[in-house]
């Protein structure tokens, strides 16, 4: 038999709560139901209620150990389904999704490995390991959700239905918001300053490869990559697409402890060193030699981004083929030039929230109108242009279908795809082999043990076993 593991919210909290180690132990554990093949302890439910507890400052309802017990309950009937109906997850989907965890953490931890090590007693390769099982049961039982609600859909009545339903107390009010859009314009380099970039970088290779160990002097020295530069040129463990293309494909190319070849990416002139692979994760150091950027060469960028946006308004090409021509974001042309509200992830930014610069530039401005060309700074200290293009805006509202019926709609649909489920939940339950010792839950405690058979959601689990 084989234990079910904790529901997915637990899984993902596990590692970034400090709490997290003193969850997982737990002694006395019992079992407490078993679905088919799958097996639930009482440590499932306590680890979970104390983390969610922990999370949430304490504040929980009343019959959360009830809730969390049905949905766990809810998870091991679709796992047995998933192995009756032989689904299957695949070892790549398993190891992107740890790999993507394990990277969440790392960059909570500056990319340092040691930390990792004395934070949870175990390397990020041994977390890999260890986590894996889990993370394949998980995405089975994502995969069983999708499957039974893969044809749900939703109408404009039904959309209507779901908001007719929500008190008119409790609707949402959204302040004054914006969607927006950007060209970004970036200053080139001269030939003179690139040779001099290529030229050095080829000068730090041949003496890396000479002495390997002056790469830390080295990188302090030369790279203009100041935040790896004091860490010896480390950038740390990333996972494949994260890092621009040029550099990953040379990377993935090297062995361990490897130096690349001199690598030409948008940021300038790189040498690479492979320290160590985790899966679709790769550790690797850097030396970076930028190009110098002159003063007129920023000038001219400026210059630039004036002239494409008057061709704008003089109607030679709407704003969107000027994203697709002109823009030199590659993050932002795949999204058509929308951006991205780094808090929500969604593409309304409350104007209030906008950077004063941006604020102060679209204020005043109608949907459809434009900046002129922005100056801004980016993270690694060079000057680009922005043009920004007002989408949408709205008034400040209390929710309505009128101004926001795709955000309506999603909610909509996400309710009916977890009643669908819940529906699934209560066919199946018949057709498994589903046992509930009441007596084991959570150490027989008379106050949970009532908590828990007054919940109505357990209902269907067959209560009068208890």
């Amino acid at each position: 038999m084989r234990q079910l593991s904790l529901s997915f919210i637990v899984f993902v909290f596990s590692f970034l709560s400090p709490l997290a180690a003193q969850f997982a132990i737990y002694s006395a554990d019992r079992v407490v139901a078993t679905v088919g093949n799958e097996i639930i302890l009482s440590s499932d439910i306590e680890s979970q209620y104390m983390l969610l507890a922990s999370q949430g400052n304490g504040n929980l309802p009343p019959n959360a150990r009830c809730l969390i017990f049905d949905q766990l309950l809810s998870n091991a009937l679709l796992m047995a389904q998933a192995e009756r109906d032989s689904v299957i997850v695949s070892d790549e989907e398993v190891d992107e999704q740890l790999d993507s965890r394990i990277n969440q953490i790392m960059g909570y931890m500056g990319n340092n490995q040691e930390q990792f090590i004395a934070y949870y007693g175990i390397s990020p390769l041994g977390m890999k390991e260890k986590m894996r099982d889990d993370m394949r049961r998980q995405l089975l039982v994502q995969k069983m959700q999708q499957t039974i609600s893969q044809n749900v859909g939703i109408t404009p009545r039904e959309v209507q239905e779901f908001f007719d339903r929500i008190p008119k107390d409790s609707l949402p009010y959204f302040n004054s918001e914006v969607e927006l859009a950007e060209i970004i314009i970036k200053p080139k380099v001269n030939a003179e300053e690139d040779e001099k970039a290529r030229k050095t970088a080829e000068s730090v290779r041949t003496q890396i490869l000479e002495d390997s160990s002056a790469f830390c002097q080295l990188a302090a020295e030369y790279s203009n990559d100041r935040g790896s530069a004091v860490q010896c040129g480390k950038i740390g463990f990333t996972p494949r697409g994260q890092l621009v293309p040029e550099y990953e494909a040379a990377a993935y190319q090297l062995d361990v402890n490897e130096v690349s070849d001199v690598v030409k990416s948008e940021y300038g002139y790189h040498v690479i060193q492979l320290i160590q692979r985790l899966g679709n994760n790769i550790d690797t150091r850097h030396v970076l030699i930028r190009p110098l950027i002159h003063p007129e060469d920023i000038t001219l960028a400026e210059e630039n981004a004036a002239k494409l946006r008057q061709l704008i308004l003089l109607d030679s090409m709407t704003f969107d083929q000027a994203i697709q021509k002109y823009s030199e974001d590659a993050n932002s042309k795949n999204r058509n030039g929308d951006m991205t509200n780094p808090a929500t992830g969604e593409t309304f930014f409350e104007t209030g929230d906008l950077e004063p610069d941006i604020f102060f530039a679209i204020d005043g401005l109608g949907v459809g109108e434009m900046t002129a060309p922005l100056p801004f700074t980016t993270p690694t200290g060079e000057t680009y242009y922005k043009i920004i293009k007002i989408r949408n805006r709205t008034e400040p509202h209390v929710a309505n279908l009128g101004e926001d019926y795709a955000r309506i709609s999603a909610a909509a649909i996400d309710e009916k795809r977890t009643t669908n489920i819940d529906n699934w939940t209560n066919r199946q339950i018949s057709k498994h082999s589903i046992q509930i010792n009441w007596d084991a839950v959570l150490y027989s405690s008379k106050t949970i043990r009532e908590e828990m058979s007054a919940c109505p959601a357990m209902a269907k689990w067959q209560l009068d076993n208890k």
